[in-house]
């Protein structure tokens, strides 16, 4: 079953569109606090479309997760008990109150604690809006909060952009002709992944 080329393909056509850098800007936004789509599905084919501009797509992206990052941290420092149930039928609920009791702990011992433990957050299989709520629930200190943010996206972001600004053409048809096992392997690795964190925690 074809899948995945077909997303590619049209993702690509997405890419090339006048305002896809505006609709890179809002998935980057809302990735960060509520939207499951990761941002990296849409920099990525723009990057490719256009690899002279991959430093500005990234830093575009970056900047609307931080700015979203600031939204999943105010909702969850004020609305979290009146949202609590819809996260619990979302499945999000274990995940989110696991950080939040790793990032009070830390807070405790030390505010830049947070830091490291939210920057090395950014390499396990959870959303980004796990991280930003459980921040705003424990009070986290909003310089490490925005710094960890900023480390832990921005190194994901600009190491995509720079793979693939110097990939180029290469790595465009690298990735047209095999996209389909490689999206197969992703998913599979993913799926992986999830397993082993959860049964970690």
């Amino acid at each position: 079953m074809r899948l995945f080329k077909p997303l590619y393909e049209m993702a690509m056509r997405w890419a090339a569109h006048p305002r896809a850098e505006p609709y890179l800007g809002g998935l980057s936004f809302v990735e960060a606090f509520v939207f499951p789509v990761a941002p990296e599905l849409m920099l990525a084919p723009m990057t490719l479309a256009r690899p002279l501009r991959a430093w500005r797509y990234a830093t575009v992206s970056l900047v609307f997760s931080l700015l979203g990052a600031l939204v999943g941290y105010a909702l969850g420092h004020y609305a979290f008990d009146a949202i609590k149930p819809l996260f619990a039928e979302l499945g999000w609920l274990p995940a989110i109150e696991s950080w939040v009791g790793r990032l009070r702990a830390d807070a405790v011992a030390h505010p830049w604690g947070v830091f490291l433990t939210l920057v090395l957050a950014g390499f396990v299989p959870v959303p980004l809006k796990i991280f930003t709520w459980a921040s705003g629930i424990v009070g986290v200190p909003l310089l490490p909060f925005i710094a960890s943010m900023a480390v832990g996206r921005g190194k994901r972001v600009y190491l995509l952009a720079a793979l693939l600004r110097y990939g180029g053409r290469r790595a465009e048809l690298l990735l047209h002709r095999h996209i389909e096992w490689l999206g197969w392997v992703v998913l599979g690795a993913l799926g992986l992944l999830g397993v082993w964190w959860f049964w970690l925690h």
